[in-house]
């Protein structure tokens, strides 16, 4: 009750501020989540065209001129964008302000212009007198997002140590209701394969996974809880055959994550652990989840929705531990002599193509498009330098070994 009522006086606080603004620019304003719903508008316009009409009518903004207004960049953009008119869409000319706390996307400010502006240099000039109020609004907006709540925080919080291993933690979550009698379970972690990195702001790049995975998460009968931390997010799943409540996660995870970073997000992995029927057991599978995803990272051939159980030798790497660089160096004669004259990277993409298509010739030059004979000849010279047969028995099981160990010196810290 006390966070719905903070909740409804934060509402207040937005609207009166939108109001504030208006009067202070003198135009009409309107205020829209990330996802086009609007939240709040002025009551002064000395004219609205056909699309803010609509707009505070069906409080949703429409389809063609969402595509409109995102196909002039206010996805990506970091400061205000001019959006012109559109006269099919009945839309006059306007000027949207991106609300952004530390990086992280809250929300769009739009300002329509009048029918006698000949463009929109005047709101732009106006723009910079009101940014003290901007940065108040989205520091609002930013509060009442349902993953900044203080006991919203406070929860994840305790989730993380228990997938950490704290046994405090770990009996508290599973006194949870969303956990208490729904197991077995599975922890799946999700990770951005080319921006897992933490940004310059931590807290930031915590709180856009925090948003993406709840966000992704909404309306998904088997997940139960998600969290997320600087590099990641971990979401626990009830234990199913099926992977079709996985993949809607990935495929929402990953446009909530564009969304809230504005940037461009090309592969979301979700490495899944082992089901696990006790609460003592979420930090082993927590571990389970966050190597497959890392192994995944590193070789695509895995795919973006992977098992632990089938990220195979790398389960053995990853249960040898080992510091930063434990793996960077293979320990192979056989591997260092090849890398050495492996100048062009022509001989060891081949040999682990061949591995791991069973020794397959024609899969591998049908992968690298290439001739079956040139697929021959870069064997024949592996054999050369090596003096033995690469795809024979321990000389395999060496060179095979070592070049995922290659990758796995690679794989994103998380």
């Amino acid at each position: 009750m006390q966070e719905q009522y903070c909740c409804s006086m934060q509402q207040q606080d937005v609207e009166q501020l939108v109001e504030h603004v208006a009067l202070k620019l003198g135009r009409g304003l309107s205020l829209e989540d990330l996802d086009g719903v609007l939240l709040a508008y002025s009551s002064n316009q000395s004219h609205a065209d056909r699309v803010r009409v609509n707009f505070l009518l069906s409080k949703r903004v429409p389809a063609d001129v969402s595509a409109w207004q995102l196909s002039h960049g206010i996805a990506t953009a970091v400061r205000p964008v001019v959006v012109p008119a559109n006269e099919d869409l009945g839309m006059l000319g306007r000027v949207c302000v991106p609300l952004l706390v530390r990086g992280f996307r809250v929300g769009y400010l739009w300002v329509q212009q009048d029918l006698e502006d000949e463009s929109a240099t005047a709101i732009l000039s106006q723009l910079p007198g009101v940014r003290e109020e901007l940065e108040v609004l989205s520091g609002l907006l930013l509060e009442s997002n349902t993953a900044e709540s203080e006991f919203r925080r406070r929860r994840e919080q305790e989730f993380l140590k228990a997938c950490a291993g704290e046994s405090n933690a770990v009996a508290a979550v599973a006194g949870w209701k969303e956990v208490q009698g729904k197991g077995p379970w599975q922890l799946v972690t999700i990770i951005d394969a080319d921006g897992w990195t933490e940004g310059p702001d931590p807290i930031a790049s915590t709180l856009i996974h925090r948003s993406a995975a709840l966000q992704a998460t909404i309306g998904v009968d088997s997940t139960l809880f998600s969290a997320g931390t600087e590099t990641h997010a971990v979401v626990l799943f009830r234990e199913s055959i099926g992977r079709a409540s996985h993949a809607q996660v990935l495929v929402h995870y990953q446009l909530e994550l564009a969304k809230r970073s504005g940037r461009p997000v090309q592969r979301i992995i979700l490495g899944c652990s082992e089901g696990f029927s006790k609460p003592r057991e979420l930090s082993h599978a927590y571990s389970q989840s966050k190597q497959a995803a890392q192994a995944a990272a590193v070789d695509p051939q895995l795919g973006e929705l992977v098992d632990c159980r089938a990220t195979g030798v790398y389960q053995l790497l990853a249960s040898a531990g080992g510091g930063t660089g434990a793996w960077a160096d293979a320990g192979s004669v056989y591997f260092h002599l090849l890398e050495d004259h492996d100048r062009n990277g022509e001989l060891l993409p081949v040999l682990e193509l061949l591995y791991d298509n069973d020794g397959s010739v024609q899969d591998v030059a049908d992968k690298l498009h290439l001739h079956r004979s040139s697929i021959y000849n870069r064997l024949g010279r592996i054999r050369q330098l090596l003096g033995v047969d690469p795809l024979k028995g321990m000389v395999r099981l060496e060179l095979h070994a070592a070049l995922k160990a290659r990758r796995w010196a690679s794989r994103p810290r998380i």
